[in-house]
């Protein structure tokens, strides 16, 4: 159960955070902040989505919950992570979550075949892709204190 509270709470906070930095990001690149939803929907549709620059249910739709699943993947062996290790405090979190993000950012990009990536570097810099998973880090600390047992 407690494994369990971890992981959804790290794989939503995780997915939230993830989609609205990029497409903050995105928006500080001068371009749509539909992009990089867009391009995640690239398994599908081919790189081309990554040029996608207006919301559609195609594109966007598919991205969103492409992005918010495999957050909610990450969060599960975060999770499983902090369940068996006693609370942490919010820099030990981050530091552990920023771990997990690395682990998640080298086999998306350097183990998955590149019809499985996430797909943002269709519509972003790498710089902005770095900054993506950083924002992941993000989320999985702040779902992991979230989730953290309440002491009365």
């Amino acid at each position: 159960m407690r494994t369990m509270r971890y992981a959804l709470c790290c794989g939503t906070a995780a997915g939230l955070t993830t989609t609205a930095a990029l497409m903050l990001l995105a928006r500080l690149e001068g371009r749509s902040p539909w992009q990089p939803a867009n391009a995640t929907s690239h398994w599908v549709w081919g790189e081309e989505a990554g040029a996608m620059e207006e919301a559609d249910m195609r594109h966007t739709l598919l991205g969103l919950l492409t992005n918010q699943l495999s957050a909610m993947f990450w969060g599960l062996p975060f999770g499983a992570w902090l369940a068996r290790r006693p609370p942490r405090d919010a820099p030990a979190m981050l530091r552990d979550a920023s771990v997990m993000a690395a682990i998640a950012a080298a086999v998306d990009y350097l183990l998955m075949p590149k019809r499985l990536t996430p797909g943002w570097e269709l519509a972003l810099p790498k710089r902005s892709v770095a900054a993506a998973f950083g924002a992941l880090a993000l989320g999985l600390a702040l779902g992991g204190l979230a989730a953290r047992p309440r002491h009365r």
